[in-house]
């Protein structure tokens, strides 16, 4: 039973958050969240926002970021659009718009209005996986460097968290001079996810 008001009350707060206009008038385009949760999703990945290409498809990664992320996780699409496995869930749910260097940081409210709400209807989180500078101040309360925080993976990873480099083409030039990271780091994060993932088959069958 207690599984079950879990489960239904978490699919009332993804409604509620697919509905959601607040910040409409901040917003370039129509409000649009997109984002990926279930009450038995065990992997959490904290991005930072749609780009214009998701928000037209309505599909988070479906893009060359997607896929290099999928890499590094060691899973397909099929396993990455299944809610029990993967929350999908950026740091705003809507595109926020272009800036003079690229798309404009998350709207803050959006993290301020749903966020604890998310985290608390996740039960089974196994690991949280936090992607870019605005999911590092918000999930790990820290001002430091993307770099020196996936640097830290070991700590992290001791507390189930662990933090990546944005996948985008935009990053080659960081892998380039970083590739320790897809030597060591990489290997640790697949296995990780695999076993979650298997754990999740056994407790099923």
């Amino acid at each position: 039973m207690a599984n079950a008001i879990a489960s239904s009350d978490c699919a009332k707060l993804l409604t509620q958050i697919k509905n959601c206009t607040l910040c409409q008038q901040q917003l370039p385009l129509p409000a649009k969240p997109i984002v990926q949760f279930n009450a038995n999703s065990k992997i959490l990945i904290a991005g930072q926002a749609p780009g214009q290409v998701t928000h037209d498809k309505g599909i988070p990664f479906d893009d060359a970021s997607g896929e290099r992320l999928r890499k590094w996780l060691g899973v397909d699409r099929e396993s990455f659009y299944q809610a029990d496995n993967f929350a999908i869930v950026p740091m705003g749910f809507c595109y926020p718009g272009k800036g003079k260097s690229g798309d404009l940081p998350p709207l803050p409210l959006c993290a301020t209005t749903w966020r604890q709400q998310i985290i608390a209807n996740l039960p089974k989180l196994a690991l949280t996986i936090i992607v870019g500078k605005y999911a590092i101040d918000w999930h790990l309360n820290s001002k430091k460097s993307v770099t020196t925080e996936v640097q830290a993976w070991q700590t992290h990873l001791n507390q189930q968290q662990l933090v990546l480099p944005h996948p985008s083409p935009r990053n080659n030039i960081w892998l380039k001079r970083h590739a320790w990271f897809e030597q060591d780091v990489i290997p640790i994060l697949q296995s990780k996810v695999a076993s979650i993932l298997a754990k999740n088959i056994t407790e099923e069958t």
